[in-house]
Formats: structure tokens, C-alpha cells, sequence
């Protein structure tokens, strides 16, 4: 069965999609749950309405996902912790506390999730956290975590 999606589908396609189906699949899972219509001529014209304005709204995201990364590029974010002999931190500092500093410093708000943080930072240090802000833009942000006095 051809359908035309209405929302965004894991491994189907995206909102405005044409896409071939089985015929169980869409009549009982994706037309009843509103995630899809069958397709006519009038719901072909609705689908290219629905692609227009996903490619409008992307266009606008990676806009501001790049004008973010610009000024994110641009400074250092200074942590200040306890820190013990050798340069081991007293606790660790995690995406939460970056996303905090980046806030407080830089004015930029980032959710915690976005920043690619392997693992908590122990250590005094200079390091590049990248930050995923669009499928297609990422962006670094130099975090320094230095002793608190």
C-alpha cells in the first residue's frame, strides 16, 4: 500500500514521505495511530507541502545551530574546582556542570545531552568538548578547569 507520512517514522522515512508499505502494517499500526494517510493525488499535494516546510524548518535550524557554533568557537569557558595534589579533582566535573558554565559564561544555553563527554573530567586541565547543536553542524567549546583558591 502507498501512504503518504504525517510524522516522522523510525526506519520508514520522514514527515511528507511517499513510501510503499505493507498493507497490515499501514492499515493497523500507522493510519490508526495518525502517523500516515493513504496516498491520493490531493494527499501527493499535501505531501510536497509537508516536505517544503520540513526543508524550510531545517534550513532555519542549521542557520542557528551555525550562528551558535560561531560563538561558541570564539571563547573558554573557565571551570573552577577543588582540586588535591597531582591535579586530581575532589569529585569530577560532568556535561551537566559544562552546560551550566556555559550558560553562566558565554550566555548560550546547551542542553547536557548535546555535549560529547565520554567520560567525567578528573583532571586540572585544557580540553575541547565538541558539541553535537544539528545533524550537520557540531561546534567545540574549550572548557579549562583550573584549582578553585
Amino acid at each position: 500500500m502507498r501512504i503518504v507520512l504525517r510524522d516522522d517514522v523510525d526506519n520508514l522515512g520522514q514527515k511528507g514521505d511517499m513510501v510503499d508499505v505493507a498493507d497490515g502494517y499501514a492499515r493497523n499500526f500507522l493510519v490508526p495511530r495518525g502517523l500516515a494517510i493513504k496516498a491520493t493525488p490531493g494527499a501527493q499535494k499535501q505531501a510536497d507541502a509537508m516536505k517544503r516546510n520540513r526543508e524550510a524548518q531545517d534550513r532555519r535550524s542549521r542557520e542557528g545551530a551555525q550562528a551558535l557554533a560561531d560563538k561558541l568557537a570564539g571563547g573558554t569557558v573557565e571551570l573552577k574546582v577543588r582540586a588535591g595534589e597531582g591535579g586530581r579533582l575532589f569529585g569530577s566535573v560532568t556535561a551537566a556542570d559544562i552546560a551550566d558554565a556555559v550558560q553562566a559564561q558565554l550566555g548560550v544555553e546547551l542542553d547536557r545531552r548535546k555535549l560529547d563527554l565520554d567520560e567525567p573530567l578528573k583532571e586540572l586541565g585544557v580540553v575541547d568538548v565538541r558539541v553535537r547543536l544539528h545533524p550537520d553542524v557540531d561546534a567545540a567549546v574549550r572548557i579549562a578547569v583550573v584549582a578553585a583558591q
